[in-house]
């Protein structure tokens, strides 16, 4: 096993599956789960939020290390979750995989299994109206769309993050390139004309609790901090009537007196 230091501190592992090495490739989750040994195409995708200000999504081809991609992905303005850059991965990896040849896909983010799986097979009407990404999400299923169109079938697999797994790792890596690469393209950076919200959540650092600002579209974050606030006035609200009625009842009290 060779090692190679990559961007971040973070350790580049070759995987190499001849002699003593292959058995402990064999042991590792994803071979567990059918990785290494998949006779098809194996891609690993990964995508990195740094809470509005940057977003980033890379993938890797397993089988030809050369053939990787990143992408800067744009609407940062509006917010966005980390699904949001999962999704523009898992459509790299699809682009970079012939229609002709089974996928294999792993992934770390449970939430991109179940956005894709609203959409296989038949059952409830799944829409695209009000899915916060739905620019990215219509992209990944018109490519999936030409798979199974072409008879070949696509995986997702998740596989458990931050466990040194040299195919996370190395997509990973290709995620933290989006965002710090000075070439990177931007794509998907068409804006909505959903309302941005503001707001401010604190940060304690070095024992100093400071406020940064926030942006997303309507969801339940903003939905908890417009009830808490409400919450906070009324409560303020009905302290200040209480004073109120105890000043004027004591001032009866003096008069009566």
């Amino acid at each position: 096993m060779t090692t190679a230091r990559a961007s971040g501190g973070k350790v580049q592992c070759q995987v190499r599956l001849t002699g003593i090495e292959r058995e402990y490739w064999m042991g590792t989750e994803i071979d567990r789960l059918g990785g290494y040994s998949f006779r098809g195409t194996v891609t690993a995708g990964d995508g990195f939020n740094q809470k509005g200000k940057k977003i980033g999504a890379g993938y890797v081809n397993l089988r030809k290390q050369r053939k990787r991609q990143q992408r800067k992905v744009g609407r940062e303005g509006e917010g966005s979750s980390s699904n949001r850059p999962e999704l523009a991965a898992f459509v790299l990896a699809l682009r970079g995989t012939p229609v002709t040849k089974t996928m294999l896909y792993l992934c770390d983010n449970q939430a991109l299994l179940k956005a894709v799986r609203r959409w296989v097979g038949e059952g409830g009407k799944a829409t695209l109206v009000g899915a916060p990404d739905a620019d990215i999400l219509l992209e990944a299923i018109k490519e999936l769309r030409k798979r199974t169109t072409a008879g070949e079938a696509t995986f997702l697999v998740k596989v458990k993050a931050h466990q040194r797994e040299p195919a996370n790792e190395e997509a990973d890596i290709q995620a933290d390139k989006a965002i710090s690469g000075k070439d990177v393209p931007t794509e998907w950076h068409d804006r909505t004309n959903r309302a941005v919200f503001t707001r401010q959540e604190p940060r304690l650092k070095g024992g100093t609790v400071s406020y940064e600002d926030r942006k997303s579209t309507w969801n339940s974050g903003v939905r908890k901090v417009i009830r808490r606030g409400s919450a906070e006035g009324g409560a303020q609200a009905l302290g200040s009537c209480d004073r109120s009625f105890r000043n004027r009842s004591a001032n009866k009290d003096n008069e009566s007196m």
